[in-house]
């Protein structure tokens, strides 16, 4: 069977067209390929709980208020960046991260979030509770990548992608949400040059940006001209896309030229550029599940205890530590309220970009496809509460009902990665992380 390679060597081109090849139906492995329905995850991470009264709407149900009127009802204010996406979005209330163990709150609320089992014994010292390790399984992301990689159907260049935006350079149960295994933790990317060059491969670094469509151009366009129509139009569509993003990198390298005052490290320099990182992060995902490159990705906000201050928000404080103020405090909770419906508005911005952006090689739109699934590790930060974590579905990818607030009835959240694994192809997995706490298996109601 000729392999993508093998028509490219047929045809004198260079293997470095190869990475703008994978989505292309005509050139598939077998015809399956081709017919075959993709279903993609995405899993945005924020840190520090929410606001609890100004996250979850008052009642479960529809968003629509009145059965007889196509008129919604108004969404609390973390989520109003939602509000023309509420017939995508699905809200499931009752679910929570029930794993006790070694390490304090935050570690087990991040490290457990999406491995659903114990953290290891340790020497990572938190906050009033016994020092634990890393998670002693893997995560669900990985659990369903895995799966999918097996099948020549749905394997992919890169099983999944990690993407971060300011996660502190520190190797610690706090900075880390995805496992390959026990005691396998993986980094996420927040260097969008970096992203870049790992999707890419041919930028050297951030002083020597060069074009890596200049390599490829004239192979690109003697492959085009043996493309059925839909095919070419994509393979033009990607390469557009990647010639944009990249003159927004050249545009922003060169204007940081200039010389900058000194700043503290890793602190207010990398603080003031996380709205740019998040865009940038949002265009190589978009980019990353167009041409194919993965179907799993996950996007990790700062990190558990993160204390990013949102200056562009006017808010000068630290995140972390606002999210210790009473509820009493009101300027707290509105500032916090700010910060999470900032959190909501790029997340809404990435729905938006998949909605925009045509499914390649199939019918409808990506959001059509694909499920972003936004939680974090707290249910609210003052009280380290993993009760009533947020988990915020938007996107038709796992075939969920959408517009609505779910009431799961306090359920462990091992029987939510379950029913997120079943939607994703993995029916046979009736046990994920610690398997007291998977019930009857997933939960009931979601679709």
């Amino acid at each position: 069977m000729l392999t993508r390679r093998d028509i490219l060597k047929s045809l004198g081109l260079a293997p470095t067209a190869l990475p703008f090849l994978g989505n292309l139906s005509s050139l598939a492995a077998n015809a399956s390929v081709a017919k075959e329905i993709k279903k993609r995850l995405i899993i945005v991470f924020t840190p520090d709980g929410v606001v609890k009264e100004n996250f979850w709407p008052v009642n479960n149900g529809s968003f629509i208020s009145d059965p007889s009127s196509t008129a919604q009802g108004a969404l609390p204010p973390i989520l109003t960046p939602f509000k023309d996406l509420q017939d995508r979005l699905l809200l499931v209330k009752g679910v929570h991260n029930k794993i006790r163990g070694d390490g304090d709150g935050h570690m087990r609320g991040i490290g457990c979030l999406l491995t659903g089992i114990e953290l290891f014994p340790g020497n990572i010292q938190g906050g009033s509770h016994t020092p634990a390790g890393w998670a002693s399984g893997k995560s669900i992301d990985q659990e369903i990548c895995s799966h999918l990689q097996k099948d020549i159907t749905t394997a992919t260049r890169f099983a999944s992608l990690e993407f971060g935006a300011l996660v502190p350079n520190k190797a610690n149960t706090w900075t880390r949400m995805v496992y390959a295994g026990p005691n396998k933790p993986i980094a996420p990317i927040d260097d969008p040059y970096q992203m870049f060059k790992k999707l890419y491969g041919k930028t050297t670094d951030r002083e020597d940006l060069k074009s890596i469509l200049d390599e490829v151009h004239g192979d690109l366009a003697k492959l085009a001209v043996h493309l059925p129509t839909e095919d070419r139009r994509i393979l033009e569509e990607h390469a557009d896309m990647v010639r944009k993003f990249e003159r927004e990198l050249q545009t922003n390298h060169e204007n940081k030229a200039h010389s900058e005052p000194t700043l503290e490290e890793g602190v207010v320099e990398q603080n003031e550029q996380m709205p740019k990182i998040s865009r940038m992060q949002t265009e190589l995902l978009v980019s990353a599940f167009q041409a194919d490159f993965t179907r799993v990705a996950t996007l990790q906000y700062t990190n558990s205890v993160g204390q990013a201050r949102m200056s562009w928000l006017g808010i000068q404080e630290k995140q972390h530590d606002l999210s210790h103020k009473p509820n009493s405090d009101i300027d707290a909770q509105e500032k916090l309220t700010r910060i999470n419906a900032w959190y909501a508005a790029e997340i809404a911005h990435l729905a938006h970009r998949l909605a925009e952006t045509p499914e390649p090689g199939g019918d409808g739109f990506m959001l059509d496809h694909t499920t972003i699934l936004w939680t974090n590790e707290l249910g609210e930060g003052n009280s380290h509460s993993h009760r009533d974590i947020p988990w915020a579905f938007i996107g038709s990818g796992l075939g969920f009902k959408t517009g609505r607030m779910m009431g799961a009835g306090d359920k462990p959240h091992n029987q939510l990665l379950l029913s997120i694994a079943h939607a994703m192809g993995l029916s046979d997995l009736d046990r994920f992380g610690n398997p007291d706490f998977c019930g009857d298996g997933p939960l009931s109601g979601l679709s």
